[in-house]
């Protein structure tokens, strides 16, 4: 089989996988970082992808058993960031998130029942947002590694928002004040 959908759009490819190692996507003086942690959904892997290069994201990382970024159906809703934004995966999340922190990342975990809420973080260092699974969350440990644990404030009746929904208001956050910080 050559394609994933019942009607293709009529062209095939074969090309090499786009994975770059973590310590090169961190190498590189990195500000903001997508990490995502045993995300499971396809679809909301390569949206949050398309949402760390919308904003301008230096990397995103896929570690645990987060799905494969060149899942057809990841590749397609990442609308073509895929092979804008470099891409590492790691099975070690530890060893992630202390990658991160060498590089000079502070790691901030999104959080629907954190303590401190969005509005009242400095998004202006440079961080690696850490989002989790889409049914469970971020693990224990997980959550017990990051610097600061943050939650989007919910002001209207809605339960949560989803994955991609979080990692776009956390990253243009983040990518904002940057900008803003450095006059840029």
């Amino acid at each position: 089989m050559l394609s994933e959908t019942v009607t293709p759009q009529g062209i095939v490819a074969v090309c090499d996988l786009l994975d770059r190692p973590l310590q090169d996507v961190l190498s590189a003086g990195a500000r903001l970082v997508a990490v995502l942690v045993d995300v499971a959904d396809p679809g909301n892997a390569g949206t949050v992808i398309r949402v760390a290069d919308a904003a301008g994201a230096d990397a995103v990382i896929l570690t645990g058993d987060s799905v494969d970024p060149h899942n057809g159906k990841s590749v397609r809703a990442s609308a073509g960031s895929l092979f804008h934004r470099p891409i590492a995966r790691s099975r070690d999340t530890a060893a992630t998130l202390s990658a991160c922190r060498a590089a000079g990342l502070r790691l901030l975990a999104a959080h629907g029942y954190a303590e401190t809420p969005l509005d009242a973080l400095d998004a202006t260092t440079p961080s690696a947002w850490i989002f989790g699974n889409e049914a469970h969350g971020l693990p224990a440990e997980v959550l017990h590694e990051a610097d600061t644990a943050v939650r989007i404030p919910i002001y209207g009746d809605a339960e949560s928002l989803n994955l991609a929904t979080a990692a776009a208001v956390c990253l243009y956050t983040s990518a904002m004040a940057q900008r803003r910080s450095s006059g840029g």
